[in-house]
Order: C-alpha cells, then sequence, then structure tokens
C-alpha cells in the first residue's frame, strides 16, 4: 500500500512539476526574485528569526492543500491560518510587503504562493544554508479552510505518523529527516513543550525518557511548570543562528527540544539516515555540501506539492483575502 501511495503522489507531483519552471517571471516581472530577496534580507536584518519563521510558514502552507499561498487567508471565518495546527506560524507581514512592491510595478503577476517559496529560499541563504534555484509558476488557492489542515505534522507524532504524513505529500523518510533538520534555526515556544517535560505520560510528572538527562534541567530551566508556555527557547541549542547539520548531532545525543525531532531516533531508517551525515561529523567541510544539496533537492521537491497553474487557481491582489 505504501509503494502505491508513493508511486500515486510521485506522478501527481511530477506533473505539477512539468508546469512549473526556474525563471517563470523572466518576461512577465523580471525583478521579482530581486525585490523578494530585499525584503527579506531586509525582515531578517530587523529580526534574525525571521529566517526560521519563514522556512516554516512555507512548510505549513505546503502541507495543506499544496502550496498555494491558502495559509494566508484571513478575511473569512474559519480560515486556514487559524488552525490549531498553525499556532505560532508567522512572516505574513514579510510576504505582504513583498506583494504590495511587486504589485506596484507588475500588477496581477506574481503569485503570493511563489513569493512564500522564494522567500523561504531566500531567508534558508541569509542563514548560511544553500542557495538553490527556486521553480515558480504558483497559482494562488482559492479554498482556505481550517478543517482541511487537521493532519499537520504534530510535535508529538510519533515517527510511523510522521512518516506516514509525510509520504502522503509524496516526500520520502530521506526527507523527513532533512526537511526535520531545518530546525537548525529558529526558536519554539514551552507551549510546544510542556507535555514533553512535565505530563510524557498520561497521569504522571515525567518527562520524556528520551530527553538526555544531562539535557532536562536545562530545559526545565527554560520552560518552568506553570510558567508563561510563550518563552521561546532555540531548537538547536548551541547553533540556533547558523544553518548546518548540528542539530542532527544533538538529536542522536538526546538533546532534541521538539519531541518530533527525538523521534528520529526512534526508527531504524530514519536514524540511519541521520547516522550518513553524521559519519563526517568531524570534518563540516566535507559533508556539509552533501546535507546542503539533500535539503535543496527535498525543499524544491516539497514546493512543489499540491502546487495549482494554468487555470486551477488566481494571482491574489492582496495575499490576505481572494479576489
Amino acid at each position: 500500500m505504501n509503494l502505491i501511495l508513493a508511486f500515486f503522489f510521485t506522478f501527481i507531483i511530477g506533473i505539477s512539476n512539468a508546469q512549473l519552471r526556474v525563471g517563470f517571471y523572466a518576461g512577465s516581472c523580471p525583478t521579482t526574485e530581486a525585490i523578494v530577496s530585499v525584503v527579506v534580507r531586509n525582515a531578517v536584518i530587523s529580526n534574525p528569526n525571521t529566517a526560521a519563521i519563514l522556512l516554516r510558514l512555507h512548510f505549513h502552507d505546503c502541507f495543506v492543500q499544496g502550496c498555494d499561498g491558502s495559509i494566508l487567508i484571513d478575511n473569512i471565518p474559519n480560515a486556514e491560518k487559524h488552525a490549531f495546527g498553525h499556532q505560532g506560524v508567522g512572516g505574513f507581514e514579510v510576504i505582504e510587503t513583498a506583494k504590495k512592491e511587486l504589485e506596484a510595478i507588475c500588477p496581477g503577476v506574481v503569485s503570493c504562493a511563489d513569493i512564500i517559496a522564494l522567500a523561504a529560499r531566500d531567508a534558508i541563504a541569509l542563514a548560511r544554508g544553500p542557495v538553490y534555484d527556486v521553480p515558480t509558476g504558483r497559482k494562488d488557492g482559492r479554498i482556505s479552510n481550517i478543517f482541511l489542515a487537521n493532519d499537520m505534522p504534530e510535535v508529538s507524532d510519533s515517527i510511523q505518523q510522521l512518516k506516514t504524513k509525510f509520504l502522503r505529500k509524496g516526500l520520502t523518510d530521506r526527507d523527513l529527516v532533512v526537511l526535520s533538520a531545518a530546525h537548525t534555526i529558529g526558536t519554539t515556544a514551552c507551549f510546544f513543550m510542556t507535555k514533553r517535560l512535565y505530563n510524557f505520560f498520561p497521569g504522571s510528572d515525567r518527562s520524556d525518557p528520551a530527553i538526555n538527562p544531562n539535557f532536562l534541567p536545562l530545559l526545565k530551566a527554560g520552560c518552568p511548570k506553570n510558567g508563561d508556555v510563550n518563552l521561546r527557547l532555540p531548537i538547536d541549542l548551541g547553533s540556533e543562528q547558523t544553518f548546518d547539520i548540528h542539530i542532527m548531532q544533538n538529536i542522536v545525543n538526546g538533546f532534541s527540544v521538539l519531541e518530533s525531532d527525538a523521534r528520529l531516533r526512534d526508527d531504524v531508517t530514519t536514524r540511519s539516515i541521520m547516522d550518513s551525515y553524521l559519519g563526517f561529523f568531524s570534518n563540516p567541510a566535507f559533508n556539509r555540501p552533501f546535507f546542503q544539496a539533500d535539503f535543496a533537492e527535498s525543499m524544491v521537491k516539497m514546493g512543489q506539492i499540491g502546487v495549482k497553474t494554468g487555470f486551477q487557481g488566481e494571482i491574489r491582489r492582496t495575499c490576505s483575502r481572494f479576489n
């Protein structure tokens, strides 16, 4: 059954891929990528955490109905962006800023969905991650529904749940590991840590046993019991501002901040994928290109999930509302 699912979604992604291309706006709005890049750079200079925020926005947009900008809509009841699984997602103002600048010179040409994908790419580069080409030509979706976001990957998912949710989007176990490693930059709220630290086993106050005992006091100090759930912790302790594979070393050693990252140790396949990168961990100059190339490939692949092209969507004038 899993092989059938993988074939089906690979086929669908292949159809979408054929309709996207690098440089889609070269003729219709040639300064598109330069404008998005400047807007993103200014946002990251103002707040370095914006890089991680924009990367997460792209992920959350693509995992519900595909990469169609549906997460940006906020002027209708039950819009997708208000889903429980999207809590803490941000970066909307950066996308709107880029959209306004593009509308001023190329009205009705560049989709909000493409701006999200380009902004995520530029954000990764600013965090010293890989530089890669983004195929464009997406249209914006015409549906945004909170109930369609019920199957988002969650921090409390088991490894099998995570693998299944990625497979449903045509993504492999390697994609799961590599895209999870995007947590190398950014922070998380204590809201997502409470269960793992203080109620991992229902009816008790025990913590997740996967947490290294030497790391547990630090996590609890950062997120005190009954404390402010809006306090934030770096997800990749020791390397939270630099895009690298340091987070995989943390995961293997029991220093995962997020429960979902820790679950990558629970499966032979995902563990072996991490080990394949970490086998050369003592020589970052050697392993970095391999991981970065794989990450770029997975990002492009994710960015083609369920895209709308041609008459399947629209080019919104304002990203937060349908035309």
